[in-house]
């Protein structure tokens, strides 16, 4: 697979960090929906005064701009993008990407229909037959895992143009995205390593996974850069869940020299690294740092605070958006995978090793 890196130009116009609904939730501590309904004139739900105080107050502190409808062409001109997914009951988070196709559909007054195929191949045949006949002007076709797919034939039989979203194809028939995993993995594992520590750990995802892949070898890259040895009883697998994290966790500290920095491969696992750590009476980070990826919600919850990367899901959709109604489409050239760096979300699980302290 070809693979070219793209920095995914932010939708804030103005270059700066695109402030979300989901931040100004944490800061006012309540819902999106509560969000949503205090900022949407029209709504009717009955809201405290002091929630919707805080909820202004936060939109006026990090600067969070309402996102309003251009000027749209007549209801008969919209055109309609299908956003199909392999199964997104998997990894609810994954529905994040239509949002992307969403802001970017919505500037022309583009409609966008979604699908789930719920990982059924008896129904995938009869739901992409029923999209084609709905007269799509594109279709994008998204994978809750990061992973090769075979592409449906009626696909490459149709005359419309079709991007791939977290998902590639061996024979580079169409345009695709995914993450830049290894990449993100390498400086995750570089702020440790900077941070002053040489014996880091990974708790890694199923090995048979492409990010699971990615991530170690983003990982394992880092440490060569820094001529740190390799240790494959550093490398620990689990299972992309707090159980996971937790008992993979408590292998490593079983070893004899255990490791003062742990980079989990996701969110999820590294709160059952903390768990497993807090149980072990070791305190995060001033005895162990540990660094995350994905950006899950509940990565905001955890105490102290999970340095962390956000997953590029929303950026992916959007430029799989722009790129299924570009010009640029053509059927006949062979694609080159894009990846879409990942967002470094620096918090507060991160410190010298206690024996670099000890000594300065």
């Amino acid at each position: 697979m070809v693979l070219e890196i793209a920095s995914m130009p932010r939708l804030d116009k103005s270059g700066a960090p695109r402030v979300t609904m989901s931040d100004v939730a944490n800061l006012a501590q309540c819902s999106q929906s509560t969000v949503s309904a205090v900022l949407n004139p029209d709504s009717t739900a009955r809201i405290s005064r002091d929630t919707r105080e805080r909820i202004l107050a936060a939109v006026k502190t990090l600067g969070y701009s309402i996102e309003r409808s251009p000027q749209l062409p007549a209801p008969g001109l919209a055109r309609r993008i299908a956003v199909v997914y392999d199964d997104v009951t998997i990894y609810p988070e994954a529905v994040v990407a239509i949002d992307g196709v969403r802001a970017f559909a919505w500037q022309a007054g583009d409609i966008v229909c979604t699908y789930d195929l719920h990982a059924d191949s008896a129904m995938e045949e009869r739901t992409f037959d029923a999209v084609l006949r709905s007269n799509p002007a594109a279709i994008i076709y998204v994978t809750v895992r990061t992973r090769e797919v075979e592409v449906p034939r009626a696909l490459y039989d149709a005359d419309v143009p079709v991007v791939l979203v977290n998902c590639y194809a061996s024979d580079r028939a169409f345009p695709s995205v995914i993450a830049g995993d290894v990449a993100a993995a390498h400086r995750a594992t570089d702020l440790l390593i900077k941070a002053g520590h040489k014996r880091i750990a990974h708790v890694s995802g199923e090995a048979w996974q492409d990010v699971a892949i990615d991530r170690l070898q983003g990982y394992r890259q880092a440490l060569a850069t820094a001529d740190i040895p390799f240790e494959p009883e550093l490398v620990s697998e689990g299972n992309w869940q707090p159980s996971g994290g937790y008992h993979a966790t408590r292998d490593l500290l079983k070893l004899k020299h255990p490791p003062t920095a742990i980079f989990c491969a996701n969110d999820r696992m590294a709160l059952g690294c903390y768990d497993a750590l807090k149980e072990h009476g070791l305190r995060i980070p001033r005895d162990v740092s540990v660094v995350g990826f994905d950006d899950d919600d509940l990565a905001s919850h955890m105490v102290p605070r999970l340095t962390t990367f956000l997953f590029p899901r929303r950026q992916m959709g959007a430029w799989a958006a722009e790129r299924a109604l570009s010009s640029r489409h053509r059927r006949l050239d062979a694609h080159r995978s894009v990846k879409i760096e990942c967002e470094l979300l620096v918090c507060d699980s991160i410190r010298p090793p206690p024996s670099a302290k000890s000594s300065t």
